[in-house]
Formats: C-alpha cells, sequence, structure tokens
C-alpha cells in the first residue's frame, strides 16, 4: 500500500470513525496453491490473499498476510533476528489440509477455509484462528481472530494500565502525552504490541501503526488484533511457559543492555532543577545527612535553547567544574534531551531545516510547524533520516565531554501528538508517512542517542532512560513511566502509586526490565508537606523497589527525601539504605536481564504459573526470585492484605516470624513497614551501605542465608563486573555460588567461583549471618575448628578487616554470625548440631 493512499485513510479513520459493512469484508477463503522456498512457505488463497509461514526457529514462526506480493514500506524496527533461508521447511499435504514441523511445533493448515492451528509436538493445541477469521480486511483495518481457550489468560503489552490479565480489556497503541493519567487510562506513552497466553505462546504483532487489542469484551469466543494500515504479520513465539515466552522475544528483538553499575543507585529531579546552585544544593543535602544518592537529573531548563545542548547563560556559573565537583562527591548527572529544535534558536533551527533534518508538511513541503510546551514552536528532528544521526550526535556529545555521565529522553512521542491531534499526520519523515513513524519515533531517536554514543564514547556503558517507545526498545534504552499522580489534589495520588504496581509488572514483561516511576509521582503542587508526608514515604518505598529509582516531581516542587518532617525524614533514610545493601543482589538479577530478558520486578505469575491466586494478582510482586514485596498503597493503612505463594515465607523485617505459604494474611504495618518475604531455600547477598555505588570497592559481602529443609539446598549466584564497560557483552565477568546444603547433623556452606574469563574482581571478605532455630554446637572452616567472637553493641557487622575466621551466636535473634577473610580458597564451612 502506497504511503499517500495508505494516510488519507488513515486520517478519515481518524476524522469520520468510518465502520465498513459486514459485505465489505475480506477474508483468505480457500486456499488452492502454495510455494516452499527455504524456510518458508507461500499460500495463495482466494480474495488475492497470500500468507507467507516462515520458520525463523524451531519455536518461532512469522505469519505474514498479504494482498501485495508481500512489500512492506519498512523492514522491522523491532526484529533482529532471521530466520535460516539454507534451511528448508518441513511440510507435508493431506486431502484438506497442509502440515509443517518444526520439531517443537506442528502446524495445521486446513485448506478450505484456511485456518491456521498450531499444536505443541505432543498434540496439544496452542493457538487456532477463529473459524475463518484468522485474516479480515475492510476499507479502515486488518484484523486476525483468535480462538479464546477456556480460562485462557492474556499477559504482556509493555507499559499499560489494568490488570496484569489484560482479559476482558481493550487496548490501542498510540504513543500519548498523558499527564496525570488516570490509573486505567489508555493509550500511555509506549507501543509495545507483544502479550504472551497463559496456553504456552506469545505473540508480537509487527506493526508500528495504530494497533488495536480486543481480549474478550466484543465476545467471550476470541480475541482479535488489528491495524489501520501496514502489515497483517505477527511472530507466533512458543514457550510453553511465560518466562520461556520472554526469553524467545528478547531473542527475536535483543538483549537489553545493562545500565552501569551506579544507576542502581537513588537518583533525584525536579521539573526546575536546571540550575548549578540549586544542582550543589541538594548535592550537599544528600551528603551531609548520609542519604545515599548516585544521580543527580537536570531537567528540560539546563539548555540555552532546544535543542543545542548549551548551558544556560545566568543558571550555569561553570558546568564543567560543577560537573567535575560532583563527581569527585560520588554524583553522576544525567540531562534530559528533546528531539526538537525551537525556532527561537535560529542559528541550528536554519542549520537543519537547510540540511532537511526536520520533517516535512505534505501540505507546504516546508519543515513541520509544531507547537512545543516549552520554548516556542520547533521543528521535529527527523531520526528516521540516517544523515541525522552523526549531526544529532555530534551535539550531545558536547554534554558528554564536559562530564555529563548520559541522557533522558523526554517528549519523544513527540509531545502533543495524541489521538486528537490529527494534525500530526501530515508530517512526511524520511522512511514515511507520520501515521507509520508515530509509535517508533522515538524509538528512533534512542536509537541514535545510544548508537552515537557508543560511537563516540567507546565501551562506556550508556545510561539512556526514555519516556516513549516501541518494542526492541530494550537494545538501547531504559524505561520510565511518565507523568504519574493526580494534577489535581496532589494528596489523593494514592490511587496512581497502587496503579504502577501493575504497570510495573507489565513492563516487565513487555521487555523494560529496567524501569522507573516518578517517586512521589510527578503531577501536582505540594503546598502542605506534612499532608504529603505519609504519600511520600509510601512511594518511596515501592520505588525503592523499582530497578531504578527515581525520585521526580513537576515544577519547582522540592521533594528531596529530607523535606517531609523528621519521623519521613528517618524512614526515607532507612529505605533508601535498604536498596543500597541490596546491591549485589540487584546487580547478580541485572545480569540475568540481559541474558534471559527476565525483568527484576517480577509478576508473581512468573514464578508460580500454576497458582490460580497469581493469575490476577496485581497488588505485589517479586524483586528478583527470592524476595516478595506488598507495598502499602493505602491511607492510614493499619494492615496489608498479602498472598504468600506454597513453601515457608521469612519475614524480611522480622526473620524470626515465619508464615507457611498458600495463603493470604493480614500482615501488620507500620509507616516505617516494607512488608517484604523471603523465602525459605534462600540466600540474599548484601553489603554495606555506602553514599554511592561504588565508594568502597572491595566492601564485604553479607551472605543471609535462610536454610532449606532438611536434604535441599540454598543457593545464589552472585554476578560481579566492572560496572563501566561494554565488556559484559563478551562476558568479561566473574560469578560465584553461594550454597547451602541443609542436613540432620547440620549445615554446609560453600563460596566458590564457577564462572570467569579473567576479570579481575575485588577481594571481599565474608559474613555469613544465618537463620537457625538453635545455637550451633561447633563451626569448622575446612578442619579447623573456629573460635567463637561476640558482636559488641553498635559493633558494625561488615567490618573492614576481618583477619582471622569465627563465629557468633546471637540469641535474641537466632542467627549464626561467621566471619571469613577473602583467601580465595574455596573451603567448606561446617555447622555442626
Amino acid at each position: 500500500m502506497k504511503p499517500l493512499i495508505r494516510f488519507q485513510y488513515l486520517l478519515t479513520l481518524f476524522l469520520l470513525a468510518t465502520v465498513a459493512s459486514a459485505q465489505d469484508f475480506e477474508k483468505a477463503g480457500s486456499c488452492f496453491s502454495y510455494e516452499t522456498h527455504g524456510n518458508k512457505v507461500v499460500f495463495t488463497c482466494e480474495n488475492n490473499v497470500q500468507v507467507e509461514v516462515e520458520q525463523i526457529t524451531s519455536g518461532i514462526l512469522k505469519i505474514w498476510y498479504d494482498q501485495d506480493h508481500f512489500q512492506r514500506n519498512n523492514e522491522s524496527f523491532a526484529v533482529i533476528k532471521a530466520g535460516d533461508s539454507n534451511q528448508k521447511i518441513n511440510l507435508s499435504e493431506q486431502p484438506a489440509s497442509y502440515e509443517i514441523y518444526t520439531g517443537e511445533l506442528i502446524v495445521r493448515i486446513q485448506k478450505s477455509p484456511f485456518q491456521i492451528r498450531i499444536f505443541d509436538k505432543w498434540q496439544k493445541l496452542l493457538m487456532e484462528d477463529y473459524q475463518d477469521r484468522g485474516f479480515v480486511a475492510d476499507s479502515a483495518k486488518m484484523t486476525s481472530y483468535k480462538t479464546f481457550k477456556p480460562g485462557e489468560r492474556i499477559y504482556g503489552l509493555g507499559e499499560k494500565n489494568g490488570s496484569i490479565n489484560r482479559v476482558g480489556s481493550r487496548f490501542r497503541m498510540w504513543n500519548s502525552e498523558k499527564p496525570c493519567y488516570q490509573a486505567n487510562e489508555d493509550p500511555l506513552y509506549k507501543s509495545i504490541p507483544f502479550f504472551m497466553s497463559s496456553e504456552g505462546y506469545g505473540i508480537f504483532f509487527d506493526n508500528t501503526y495504530k494497533t488495536e487489542y480486543d481480549f474478550g469484551v466484543e465476545s467471550d469466543q476470541y480475541y482479535s488484533f488489528s491495524a489501520p494500515g501496514g502489515e497483517m504479520m505477527y511472530y507466533f513465539i512458543y514457550g510453553p511457559t511465560l518466562k520461556q515466552q520472554i526469553s524467545r522475544y528478547t531473542e527475536l528483538t535483543g538483549r537489553p543492555i545493562m545500565p552501569p553499575s551506579w544507576a542502581f543507585g537513588f537518583a533525584q529531579c525536579r521539573g526546575l532543577l536546571t540550575n548549578e546552585t540549586l544542582s550543589r544544593e541538594i548535592a550537599a543535602g544528600y551528603r551531609q545527612r548520609r542519604i545515599p544518592c548516585d544521580i543527580i537529573y537536570q531537567d528540560i531548563g539546563w539548555t540555552q535553547h532546544l535543542q543545542d545542548f548549551e548551558w544556560r547563560d545566568g543558571r550555569y556559573d561553570d558546568p564543567e567544574n560543577m560537573l567535575a565537583d560532583l563527581e569527585a562527591d560520588g554524583f553522576k548527572v544525567i540531562v534530559s534531551q528533546d528531539p526538537v529544535i525551537s525556532q527561537a534558536n535560529k542559528k541550528q533551527w536554519q542549520e537543519a531545516d537547510s540540511l532537511g533534518y526536520f520533517t516535512t508538511d505534505v501540505r507546504t513541503g516546508k519543515s513541520y510547524d509544531m507547537p512545543w510546551p516549552w520554548g516556542g514552536n520547533c521543528g521535529v528532528v527527523d531520526f528516521t533520516n540516517p544523515e541525522v544521526a552523526d549531526w544529532w550526535g555530534a551535539y550531545q556529545q558536547k554534554a558528554l565531554d564536559a562530564g555529563v555521565r548520559g541522557f533522558w529522553t523526554d517528549m519523544g512521542e513527540p509531545a502533543w501528538s495524541n489521538e486528537e491531534s490529527t494534525d500530526r499526520l501530515f508530517q512526511q519523515h524520511h522512511l514515511g508517512m507520520h501515521d507509520e513513524i508515530h509509535n517508533v519515533y522515538g524509538h528512533t531517536w534512542d536509537e541514535v542517542v545510544t548508537e552515537q554514543f557508543n560511537k563516540r564514547n567507546p565501551n562506556t556503558r550508556v545510561f539512556q532512560m526514555t519516556r516513549s517507545a516501541f518494542a526492541g526498545m530494550q537494545r538501547f534504552t531504559f524505561g520510565w513511566s511518565g507523568d504519574a499522580g493526580n494534577g489535581n489534589e496532589v494528596t489523593d495520588g494514592w490511587d496512581q502509586l497502587a496503579a504502577q504496581i501493575p504497570l510495573m509488572m507489565s513492563s516487565g514483561m513487555g521487555l523494560i526490565p529496567f524501569w522507573s516511576c516518578d517517586i512521589s509521582g510527578y503531577c501536582g503542587d505540594i503546598d502542605d508537606y506534612d499532608a504529603m508526608s505519609e504519600l511520600y514515604v509510601r512511594w518511596l518505598q515501592f520505588g525503592a523497589f523499582n530497578p531504578l529509582s527515581r525520585i521526580h516531581h513537576e515544577g519547582n516542587n522540592a521533594v528531596e527525601p529530607w523535606l517531609f518532617g523528621a519521623e519521613a525524614e528517618a524512614i526515607n533514610k532507612k529505605t533508601i539504605e535498604m536498596k543500597y545493601q541490596l546491591f549485589p543482589y540487584i546487580y547478580s538479577y541485572s545480569r540475568q536481564a540481559y541474558d534471559t530478558g527476565w525483568p527484576l520486578a517480577r509478576a508473581l505469575v512468573l514464578e508460580y504459573p500454576n497458582d490460580e491466586e497469581t493469575f490476577n494478582l496485581n497488588s505485589q510482586f517479586l524483586f528478583g526470585e527470592k524476595l516478595l514485596v506488598a507495598p502499602v498503597v493505602e491511607e492510614g493503612a493499619a494492615i496489608k492484605r498479602v498472598y504468600l505463594p506454597k513453601g515457608t515465607w521469612f519475614d524480611f523485617n522480622q526473620p524470626r516470624d515465619r508464615y507457611e505459604g498458600g495463603q493470604w494474611i493480614d500482615y501488620p504495618v507500620e509507616l516505617e513497614t516494607i512488608p517484604l518475604f523471603v523465602k525459605q531455600g534462600s540466600i540474599i547477598p548484601q553489603m554495606p551501605v555506602m553514599q554511592f555505588i561504588g565508594e568502597r570497592p572491595s566492601y564485604p559481602l553479607l551472605l543471609e542465608v535462610f536454610p532449606a529443609g532438611i536434604n535441599k539446598k540454598a543457593s545464589f549466584d552472585i554476578y560481579e563486573d566492572d560496572g563501566e564497560t561494554n565488556n559484559y557483552k563478551s562476558d568479561v565477568f566473574v560469578m560465584r555460588n553461594v550454597r547451602c546444603v541443609t542436613k540432620r547433623s547440620g549445615m554446609e556452606i560453600s563460596y566458590k567461583e564457577v564462572a570467569s574469563t579473567g576479570f579481575q574482581a575485588q577481594k571481599r571478605n565474608l559474613v555469613y549471618r544465618i537463620h537457625m532455630n538453635k545455637k550451633p554446637a561447633s563451626v569448622l572452616l575446612g578442619e579447623q575448628k573456629l573460635k567463637t567472637f561476640k558482636i559488641k553493641k553498635d559493633e558494625e557487622i561488615l567490618p573492614e578487616n576481618i583477619e582471622k575466621a569465627a563465629w557468633s551466636w546471637d540469641e535474641g535473634a537466632g542467627t549464626c554470625f561467621i566471619r571469613v577473610p577473602d583467601n580465595r580458597r574455596n573451603e567448606k564451612i561446617t555447622i555442626e548440631n
């Protein structure tokens, strides 16, 4: 379909909401021939419909319905994995059907009417077209209908509001500027057209237009996905588990980049944090109060003009000196980017206009005149034009050369381009009209930002966080959830806080494993800090268990954690310190995210797929695999209703309290309480509290052991790399395994290197804190019987120096401490009853 024709009918769809009559429908009808081409087969059907089935791997199939000889305007913006064209597809013909065998899947295709049914190799039906409606086209859209199986659940679609189980909901993909969005508002900022079924498969709908999804609203017999333009092309991704589906989607669209290690510390921002004096004051405020912090952001007003990457006159006396001073004190500075050039920025605007670097208006042939929330009307930089990349990279490098450590790409929808903004559809991009490019506009920008960063800063790990994105974003950037909160009355933002929990879980399942919200809620003026105090504390307690943690609010509303009263400050400090203590645990799971795509913040259904209580569980999540977090999101709460899956669970705050799983509990809470549980048979590696990540490179490790039952083991793989370079992509790291095997006679603990490519890891003294029912009779290191020591009152449990191995017993806590100096020997510890 030609771009102008496609643009015209989408514009008609927006303006007139045309609904085609039933007699306008076209279907595939009957299939009357086929041809094979290597790993592909093309079926020719009625109504000039052809269907291409391509085997990408034994568990991933590409299915493409077309009426125009399989032509597309642009190659996929998301998919990076192609099938092997030298491989011959395994197809056999039966009188009434065709069958394709992949090794993992059996695809049965009915000839008349054309219908695709996909089974696993054990003949279990996974997915089927609903009757003859696998492909239905009319003048407004193309739709594929799939049969809903009884009890089938749908997850995914990335950063979308509502329950994690999408059944009973409709969604649209149209990246939109939605300040202060409601708890069920759709669409939002990102478009990730990948969803997963509890029946063992996922679907990635590879279409950048305004796609729509109906999961059982129209009928409980089927669900559907549709598009007004582009191609009816989707990938069938076999699991069968949800985690396996995520891994294969990762294989298809790319691994998520790992953030620098310091990105897992806390970050501070506000809308008018755009000057040197305030930046220095905030940094000093953190250090003076001994509250950890790693990152200070500069929001949109840091530039002289949009987007010249020049520091604004009068706001920064000596930006390079400021950046150097902050870096010396452990702070990294991240600055915002907008994807536009202000017309007031005459020199750069004329430069870009003369080079053809802006989107154009098809009505005039001139650069599109975009109203912008800040800086007046602008030109929209066309990042689909390959010539733009080096030009933009040279500009952004100015900030990096000055000492800036990364970017957050804001307003990339581009802003004020919501569904009602139909004038934006007159934009022509280098690669197509705006109806096709809109949802990938931010994606193409993020790709340029990261690739230019990598080109000009070789082997340095990029930090880039984005608001607007498309599938495959994980290869370039991280994500945050945009402008949440209650803009009318900031203290009434409890519903918006609660809604961030399923939003985060769905984001993780859509391959945004490194995600953040704006802690405090972005929207609303804070006039009464005492009134805001409880909500702020609860938002920060949730935000500490975001993979990335950023405190941010609009305008000049200060939201530093010490501003909400002495009680709140003490609680906030303790909460932030907890995240820093968990850094070795968090960083180990960040490597797992890179390897597998599995998110750090996980819906419980990912780990407990057969537990019905997890199917629609929106109020709690797993942080990694071992920790269960149930944030308090109700004002004045005295209890938190928590579901614990099967097994025994320790209260992480009070480990002597244990609960049997498979039940809901009423957990008592105070303002300082974060309901946090750890499953029996877990080991949680931790480090001392630091003011910033890397402050003490050779920190000792605290290995907190929650022993498994008799004849079972607790185990954890602790990952470590340099935290700054891209060498992790070449597997330059060290992995150490700590294991505790419980026996009737006691326990055996081992700590050893299990994987390394020559990475020179820091020397680390070890402190084991083992939760036990009674005092050990003795503790041995190898064959050596260890002496005991007493922990003095207020003594640091992770001392700087450990000269000799020894052990101690804390009767009140029911914990055995074992201190071992790092001598790089893999000696076994034996605890005898």
